[in-house]
């Protein structure tokens, strides 16, 4: 019986020589911060752009073509579904990555502002609280004067 779990369990996906190269070039050029990543979802098209490095990868996901260019190269080949699928995940993950990183960045610039904020008012209405005291204190001095 547990010979059959075996049989049925998914195999890892074993890439031709020119996909795992070109797989590698793409998680490379992932990982460096300057390589812009650039969607439409609506076209299918996906874009890293390192101007760094004068290298731009175009991935075509409804055609499976990826394309990359160099200064002196451009080179479209249409792949396999499963390995421009694979692409594209490690893609997507990383774009899903840097957002949150923008997100969180804009969440705790907004907390801090926040807090800033709320510190001033709190410090303008002690300030109005001391100085409606001073009146009062000024009024009952005057008002003592006045009824002796």
């Amino acid at each position: 019986m547990f010979f059959t779990f075996k049989f049925f369990k998914k195999k890892p996906r074993v890439y031709t020589k020119i996909e795992s190269h070109i797989y590698g070039i793409i998680i490379e050029l992932l990982k460096v911060s300057s390589t812009d990543i650039n969607v439409d979802e609506l076209g299918g098209k996906y874009y890293l752009s390192n101007e760094e490095q004068h290298f731009k990868v175009t991935i075509l996901s409804n055609d499976y073509v990826i394309r990359l260019t160099n200064t002196r190269d451009s080179v479209a080949e249409k792949y396999d579904k499963v390995f421009v699928e694979d692409v594209l995940r490690a893609v997507k993950e990383e774009k899903h990555r840097r957002m949150e990183l923008v997100y969180d960045s804009i969440t705790n610039s907004i907390e801090k502002m926040a807090e800033r904020l709320h510190n001033r008012l709190i410090e303008s209405n002690e300030q109005e609280s001391q100085n409606v005291r001073r009146l009062e204190t000024k009024q009952n001095v005057k008002n003592k004067k006045v009824n002796f």
